[in-house]
């Protein structure tokens, strides 16, 4: 069993089971870490162990983007938590392109089933048992630039725009058995995954690189906790009447309506 980590934590989800997709570095591990200093067990999942994965949480090696690797996944949770009450999909990301014309088929395939099906597929795995016992968290992790359809990265975020929709509908779906679910749309954040995907941009269209980042009203690039501190808002009862929100974490660059 996970070793529940230690912190200055309020301990507010002492006895809860939580499941993080890709959460071995970047944002997925500051989840991690979050989680376990508000008292939760921890089981994370990528694609390789990292040195990165917080200490105190269990890893299992899998991946996401197959339907065996979401069932490895499900049945690892079972098997070292006893079930899952939180579950947060933070596995994502895709690699730009010069425009949408140069997006092989089998990126867009693989787009999807990283940032969306891989949801879809974990989430109907996980659910019948948390309506079985009448409540649950989910959060989907999109993006801030979902509505916005950047050529190099449509692939990426038309799966998250479908990812929003579906989170919505799920919300509703699973709002009668006591079960929220949210999404957060994180915006630029400084992490090793997002800054390898920036100079690539910059590379085909000159995008803009470097932690300081003029185009966010808050003048900075986001961190790791910023998005971790929003997760765990949402999947704490601090949170208790909030289900199929979006909530928008990227210092003011994409307004919504």
């Amino acid at each position: 069993m996970t070793t529940i980590g230690s912190g200055s934590g309020t301990r507010e989800l002492a006895g809860k089971r939580a499941l993080v997709t890709g959460g071995s570095r970047g944002i997925g591990a500051a989840v991690v870490r979050r989680l376990l200093d508000a008292g939760a067990e921890v089981l994370t999942t990528a694609r390789s162990a990292k040195s990165t994965v917080p200490e105190g949480a269990t890893f299992v090696a899998a991946d996401v983007r197959t339907r065996a690797g979401a069932e490895a996944v499900a049945a690892a949770a079972r098997e070292a938590l006893g079930g899952v009450d939180i579950l947060v999909h933070n596995a994502g990301g895709a690699r730009p392109h010069k425009d949408s014309s140069a997006i092989p088929d089998e990126e867009w395939q693989d787009a999807l089933d990283l940032n969306y099906l891989a949801s879809v597929r974990l989430d109907s795995l996980l659910t019948p048992e948390m309506r079985e016992r009448r409540s649950g968290m989910i959060v989907h992790v999109s993006s801030a630039a979902a509505p916005t359809s950047v050529g190099p990265f449509l692939h990426y975020t038309a799966a998250k725009a479908a990812l929003e929709n579906y989170s919505r509908g799920l919300a509703l779906e699973l709002a009668p058995y006591g079960i929220r679910v949210n999404t957060v749309s994180p915006g630029r954040v400084a992490t090793p995954g997002g800054e390898a995907t920036r100079e690539q941009w910059a590379r085909l269209d000159a995008a803009p690189t470097g932690q300081d980042n003029p185009a966010v009203p808050l003048g900075r690039d986001g961190q790791p906790d910023d998005i971790a501190d929003a997760v765990l808002f949402l999947v704490s009862g601090r949170a208790s009447w909030l289900t199929g929100s979006n909530l928008v974490v990227d210092g003011g660059e994409f307004p919504r309506g």
